[in-house]
Parts: structure tokens; C-alpha cells; sequence
């Protein structure tokens, strides 16, 4: 008879959800960094020797470890130091100025003044800053200001000196400086950035390393054991992925990693494929993910590119970053190269482009279980929806985008548009698998506020946005755990606690099952664990 190894670690008295449509259970057994059984609190008794942790549960839940499947984690660790605008930090324009002059104090002259996450909805003054109130604020140092999204920034005068962008600077192809009266404003958009970034001071490979130790270290405090790197590259280049080796060596790098390169002119791909670096090259620790293009901007910012005006904002439709046939030719080149494709659209216009993109793409070159990606997807119609079905194209939403940009949406695009936004309910069920995300820094990454938004559909300011897209909890963490997993091709070895899989679990501080969904928004991850050990323990009681 053969004998069962006795477990390294077994959590017991609470619920643990194990995934959608699994069996619940009060116990878990963990052995060499995998779930061993499932079952009762005495089920298990046979498993526990003299050697074995025993984590009492004392009624909390426990799920698998949260997949974010599209955050950005070295823009996340460098702006745990760089100015962080988000509110409440800066609810007002003078807020901004103070902070910008306080770190230009603290600099020294000359050296470049970053930050990010204001929001021109939440600011006093409903406009984004000024060339000239950065320039008060520091006219001795280069300046850029990014908006929450990231799609946009402000520029003062020293910085586009910097960059060399002239008053008659021409707008690049997918990209735009706004102008008001014949001069610049400072507000750089879309793949204009792409000039400040050239100008902009590149981060040492410390710095990145640090970065991303600070940012997995947060992301485990989140319940969060692996991501999607939705962006290697967009500091850095290709020295992304020397620090992401250099982290992972020396055990800085905390949580699972896909890692999505950056393509387009400006990515990090040409270097990654000379280096042989494709889909699916790594191990369970870090993989290389698929190539990422940019379709359009943001809907906050406008620059999501619509089939239809903007409500605000006369015939203004938003803006493709590249002609179709760029976009096509970009597409077809990754794929028949052996990449995944995710294509980064968040406007229907924008959506239509990477639809017809990818089934080109997979006509010239046919490939079973290609898992294309389309990276926000936020205002898909139901015949692109079913087109995404027929070519097994993933959805990649964040959920959150309703709790922090809702009332924007409402405001920029109007109330029907808004609410058949991010509609998962209706991918759930037509079986497209979405993979829940946060973009962060672009929003929280704390993925029980997003649970909240599958839920409830409400923003932050309580009101609800497509009551018809909510699903229930189990379902809505299906979509942070099994399909995050689904994305990257990872669905054998993590997403459910099933025995033989990866021992990642989060246990959050009370089972929010028995909750109002209201208590998701307070909620607590106590402790994550990783392959079968604790990385993140919010009491310290182990």
C-alpha cells in the first residue's frame, strides 16, 4: 500500500474556494510548493506529521492567488518614488504646483521632475495643468506630469527644450501636442510621448531591479502571486528584461511573471527576438508573454478611438495610433514569428481594427489556440464580441475602470455607451474567458475593489453602471484566478486548488461569501502564499 507523504503545510477551519465549480472545502494540504488534497478538517488528519505548518484559517476564506492579468510592474515600483498625483493626494491644481516645486527643491536644478496619476475629472479646475503652472512651479528643471492613464502628459518649458518640440512642431502619426491660440499647451498625447520619453533620463538596471522588488512586494500584500506584464519595456527598452532576469536570480522578483514586450517603432521586440525570446520561453516562475501594440489612447483622456463623437466634444472620435495597414502588418509579423499578439483597444473603432488585424493574421498564418489578446476592450458591440469568439480572442478588462472612471465615461461618452462598457457578463457567458486586471499604476491594483465592480457596477460615487453585466462572486473571481491563468497559457499549473497545482493562495481577512458585497471595498488579504510558502503575512502570526 502506498504511503502518502505527509504535508509541508495544511490550512484548516475556514472556507477554501478552490474555483469555479470545484467542491469546497475547510482544509488544504500543501507538499514541495503544490496542493496535495483537499477535504475536511479531519480529512486531512493522515497528512500532518511532527514537520507540518498548520495554518489556522479561524473562518477566513481562501482562494488561489490573484492573477492581474495586465498591470505594469516597474512603472508601479518606480512610482512608489516618484510624485504620485492620484486623489486625494491632489484634488487641485495648486496641489499639483506645491508637489512639482517641492520635489524640484528637493533635486536640485536640472534634474527632471516625474510623476503620474492626476486626473483632470477630479481636479478643481476640470483641465489638465498647464505648461506655464509647471513652469512656476519649477523653471530651473525639465518637467512631465503623466495622467492617470498614462496616455497623456504635461510638459513644461524646460522639458520640451529638452525633447526639442518647437512651436511648429508638426503632430506625429498617432500622437497629438494640443495647441490653444498658436502655442503649445504642454499636454503631450498618445505617441507624441514617444519624443519626451527619447529626452527623458533612463532608469540604471538598479533602479529597475529595486523597482520591481518594491512593486511584487506590494502586489503580495494584494493577495495578487502573479501578473501580466503588460508593458516590458516602456521605460527602459530591452534593459527591462536584463533587470527582470537580475531580480528573478536573486529572489527580488516575488510573484509569477508573463512578460508581454513592447512592439511598435519604439518597443523592446526587435531586441527580444534577436535574443530568441518568444512566447512561451521561461518556467513557471517567469515566461516570455505575448507583443504588445498600442490601437488607441484612453476613454478619459478622450483619445479612445470611437466609432461615434464623443458626447463633449463636438466630431471628436479619438485616435488610431496606426493605419490599418501598419496595424496589420505589425500583427502578422509577431504571429508568424511564433508571439502571442495583444493588442492594447479600448474604443470600438479601435477594437474593429484589432479584430480584422488578428483574423488576417491567423489566415495567413493558421494556428490552433493562438489566445490573441485584446488588452482593455472596453466598449466592444456584440458583433465583435462574437467575432472574438470565433477567432479565440481573450478579453483583458479592468473591472476597477468602472469603480474609478464611471462617472468620466458618463460624462465623455453618455450613459448607454457607459453601461454596456466592460461587459462581463456578457463574455462570461459566451465563453470568451476574461481575465480580470487593474493596469496598474493606471488604477489600484488591490483586486478585491475590482471584485467589488464585477459585483455591484458601481463607481466610486455610487452609481451604477449596467446593472445587467454584474456577476456573482464566484464567478467574478473566476475571472482574477482561472482565466488570468487561461491568458498565459498557465492553466495546468496555477488559477484553482486542485491537487498537482501550484500552491499560490490568498486568505483574505473574513469570508466575504457571508458579506455584503460593500465589505469587498474594506476587505484584507492577511496572507499570501507562493509555490507553498508564506511571502506576505498582514498580522504576523506566523
Amino acid at each position: 500500500m502506498t504511503a502518502w507523504p505527509k504535508a509541508d503545510t495544511v490550512l484548516a477551519g475556514g472556507r477554501i474556494w478552490r474555483g469555479l465549480g470545484l467542491a469546497e472545502t475547510s482544509a488544504l494540504a500543501l507538499w514541495k510548493g503544490r496542493v496535495l488534497a483537499a477535504g475536511g478538517d479531519s480529512d486531512l488528519d493522515g497528512l500532518i506529521g511532527p514537520e507540518t505548518r498548520r495554518i489556522n484559517l479561524r473562518g477566513r476564506l481562501a482562494v488561489p492567488g490573484f492573477c492581474d492579468a495586465h498591470e505594469h510592474l516597474i512603472p508601479i515600483g518606480l512610482g512608489l518614488v516618484e510624485l504620485d498625483f492620484k486623489p486625494p493626494k491632489a484634488t487641485t491644481i495648486e496641489q499639483i504646483i506645491a508637489m512639482v516645486k517641492a520635489e524640484a527643491a528637493r533635486l536640485g536644478p536640472g534634474k527632471w521632475v516625474i510623476g503620474r496619476g492626476y486626473d483632470h475629472f477630479h481636479l478643481d479646475v476640470k483641465r489638465h495643468p498647464l505648461r506655464e503652472e509647471l513652469d512656476r512651479a519649477a523653471p530651473n528643471n525639465p518637467v512631465y506630469i503623466r495622467r492617470t492613464c498614462g496616455h497623456m502628459g504635461v510638459a513644461n518649458s524646460a522639458t520640451l527644450k529638452a525633447a526639442n518640440i518647437p512651436e511648429g512642431v508638426n503632430d506625429p502619426p498617432g500622437g497629438a501636442f494640443e495647441r490653444k491660440e498658436g502655442r503649445l499647451t504642454g499636454l503631450v498625447q498618445e505617441r507624441a510621448q514617444e519624443v519626451v520619453y527619447r529626452a527623458m533620463p533612463k532608469p540604471s538596471r538598479a533602479h529597475l531591479i529595486d523597482a520591481l522588488e518594491r512593486a511584487s512586494t506590494h502586489c503580495l500584500s494584494q493577495g495578487i502571486t502573479s501578473v501580466v506584464d503588460a508593458g516590458v519595456g516602456l521605460r527602459a527598452k530591452f534593459q527591462e528584461w536584463f533587470a527582470y532576469q537580475e531580480a528573478k536570480r536573486s529572489g527580488r522578483l516575488r510573484v509569477r511573471s508573463y512578460l508581454s514586450f513592447t512592439g511598435g517603432p519604439d518597443g523592446a521586440l526587435a531586441d527580444a527576438k534577436e535574443a530568441g525570446l518568444v512566447t512561451g520561453v521561461g518556467d513557471e516562475w517567469m515566461r516570455i508573454g505575448p507583443v504588445k501594440f498600442w490601437a488607441d489612447g484612453s476613454a478619459g483622456g478622450r483619445t479612445a478611438a470611437m466609432s461615434e463623437p464623443y458626447r463633449c466634444c463636438g466630431s471628436e472620435k479619438g485616435m488610431l495610433c496606426f493605419e490599418d495597414r501598419e496595424m496589420e502588418a505589425m500583427v502578422a509579423e509577431v504571429h508568424e514569428a511564433g508571439y502571442q499578439v495583444a493588442i492594447h483597444a479600448i474604443g470600438d473603432a479601435a477594437i474593429e481594427q484589432a479584430i480584422v488585424a488578428v483574423d488576417k493574421a491567423l489566415k495567413k498564418h493558421p494556428k490552433e489556440d493562438a489566445r490573441a489578446r485584446i488588452e482593455h476592450c472596453g466598449f466592444v458591440t456584440d458583433r465583435q464580441i462574437a467575432e472574438m469568439k470565433r477567432l479565440g480572442i481573450i478579453p483583458a478588462p479592468q473591472p476597477i475602470f468602472i469603480h474609478e472612471f464611471g462617472d468620466l465615461y458618463v460624462d465623455v461618452l453618455g450613459e448607454a455607451r457607459s453601461e454596456a462598457s466592460y461587459p462581463m457578463r456578457r463574455w462570461h457567458e459566451r465563453g470568451l474567458r476574461p481575465a480580470a486586471s487593474s493596469d496598474a499604476p493606471v488604477c489600484s491594483d488591490n483586486p478585491l475593489i475590482g471584485l467589488h465592480a464585477v459585483v455591484t457596477r458601481k463607481t466610486d460615487r455610487n452609481r451604477v453602471l449596467g446593472s445587467a453585466e454584474t456577476l456573482p462572486l464566484a464567478e467574478a473571481l473566476h475571472t482574477y484566478t482561472a482565466n488570468g491563468a487561461y491568458s498565459a497559457f498557465a492553466e495546468k499549473e496555477r488559477g484553482t486548488l486542485e491537487p498537482g497545482m501550484l500552491a499560490d493562495i490568498a486568505v483574505i481577512d473574513h469570508d466575504v461569501f457571508k458579506s455584503e458585497p460593500a465589505a469587498l471595498l474594506e476587505a484584507k488579504v492577511d496572507l499570501t502564499i507562493v509555490g507553498g510558502e508564506v511571502r506576505y503575512d498582514r498580522l504576523g502570526e506566523l
